[in-house]
């Protein structure tokens, strides 16, 4: 390698780095709010609070989680705006996703009622419960705008390369969520309403944080015709976000009904069963963690490259993503295979639990080797909008390879339920991998 192959390589390294770090810091202060959360409900009279909360949380979450598009189909074509210097362009999207978020914020608000009446047909909680469920959710629903508006805002930021402003962004909301949730339920009294006036409020903190940061990056794109931003929000011009966010929307959609899945058997297996997967799914969480950071990278610098059409920076791209995730894959393996049983421990004290997730060990360890690559490949098709590969590799992985191992594997009870959703994951990562590689040469072709 001559020198300046070296300095160059640096570079790559200092900024995937860059670009990654700042995403990792900012997502781990998303566990720590859900364990105050529950612990400020938790300490309460009653425990239908703290199953109220769990339900109402859970059904805002999956709500928000379909909508993730906003943030993914942003980013990348902010990221293709800035690699062809196209500066109107990427005011253009960022005010068609912000009307798409607002649009689908009214939607949720007028049909507040029927999703909540549709969701207990899937919930036999107690009355209790789905009475908190049900004060939590009413409130929390009127935080739709900010939190969908915030996946538009946090997109725009990472489609611009500006991975601090989003981390500052992230780290401050839940931040102040953590500390009004605090006043408000331990200090006030508030309850299971206090958590859900937490989180409406912090939701419009990150708003305004997105927008300032916003509003201190928008000079650099220079003055801007006013014509061609007005007529960017003809319905016509929609159409290519359109057809990523369909494409993104399904692909979510599908994944998400993966997990629930696993979530709905274990339940059938047992309580200790079901336990003993959240447990185990807690864990595989914390990979996303920090493969999601590089799939970050990923997704910004795919979108340049794609926007410049520039074949060496995508495939130099991908290469030094591709490693850097099978680096940290290889450590969170290794992680599990030395602590696994210790890590086990921490988050549960109850024996048959202990149990059931330690049988699951041997999945755990192999889970970061198999699943690294549909993290990683996520970013790269994300950046490179091509929403309908990665549909297709979800649907394919859902239909075509997790419900045929599962039906298979049966009377293997839990552990069918896991090489299920092993087979799931390296599925993904082989179909678009695979993808990628056959058609590396045309992978920027239209």
């Amino acid at each position: 390698m001559n020198k300046r192959s070296f300095v160059s390589t640096q570079q790559r390294h200092k900024k995937l780095l860059a670009l990654a770090l700042p995403m990792i810091l900012s997502n781990i202060t998303v566990p720590l709010l859900g364990l105050v959360d529950t612990a400020v409900i938790g300490h309460l009279s009653d425990a239908a609070y703290l199953g109220g909360v769990a339900v109402g949380a859970t059904i805002i979450t999956l709500m928000l989680w379909l909508m993730g598009f906003l943030r993914m189909s942003t980013t990348a074509l902010v990221a293709q705006s800035v690699g062809r210097r196209d500066n109107a362009a990427q005011l253009q999207i960022l005010l068609q996703s912000s009307l798409i978020a607002l649009v689908i914020a009214a939607l949720f608000l007028l049909l507040q009622w029927p999703i909540w009446q549709l969701a207990m047909q899937f919930n036999d909680a107690s009355s209790d419960v789905r009475q908190s469920g049900h004060a939590y959710f009413n409130i929390r629903i009127w935080g739709a705008p900010f939190a969908l508006l915030n996946m538009v805002l946090l997109g725009w930021l990472m489609g611009r390369q500006q991975p601090k402003a989003a981390m500052w962004q992230l780290i401050i909301a839940n931040s102040v969520n953590i500390g009004l949730d605090l006043l408000f339920v331990m200090g006030f009294g508030w309850g299971v309403q206090g958590v859900a006036f937490a989180s409406v409020l912090a939701d419009i903190i990150s708003t305004l944080v997105a927008l300032f940061f916003i509003k201190q990056l928008l000079p650099q794109l220079g003055e801007l015709p006013l014509k061609p931003l007005i007529r960017a929000l003809r319905l016509v011009d929609f159409s290519k976000l359109l057809r990523l966010n369909r494409d993104i929307f399904i692909r979510s959609l599908f994944l998400q009904l993966t997990f629930a899945f696993i979530t709905f058997a274990g339940a059938s297996l047992g309580d200790n069963t079901v336990a003993a997967n959240a447990v185990m799914l807690n864990l595989l969480l914390l990979i996303s963690y920090a493969l999601d950071g590089i799939a970050y990278y990923a997704e910004a610098e795919v979108g340049r490259a794609t926007g410049e059409h520039s074949y060496p920076e995508l495939h130099a791209t991908v290469s030094l993503a591709f490693i850097w995730s099978a680096v940290v894959a290889v450590m969170f393996s290794l992680g599990f295979w030395l602590w696994g049983t210790q890590l086990i421990g921490l988050m549960t004290s109850i024996e048959g639990v202990i149990t059931a997730a330690s049988a699951l060990l041997p999945w755990l360890i192999a889970l970061p080797i198999l699943s690294f690559g549909c993290y990683l490949f996520d970013g790269v098709f994300i950046g490179a909008a091509k929403g309908r590969i990665m549909r297709n590799s979800m649907m394919v992985a859902s239909v075509g390879v997790f419900l045929p191992l599962w039906w298979l594997t049966q009377a293997w009870h839990n552990q069918g339920l896991w090489l299920a959703l092993s087979g799931f994951m390296l599925a993904r990562s082989v179909s678009l991998g695979g993808y990628y590689w056959w058609r590396r040469q045309q992978f920027l072709a239209p």
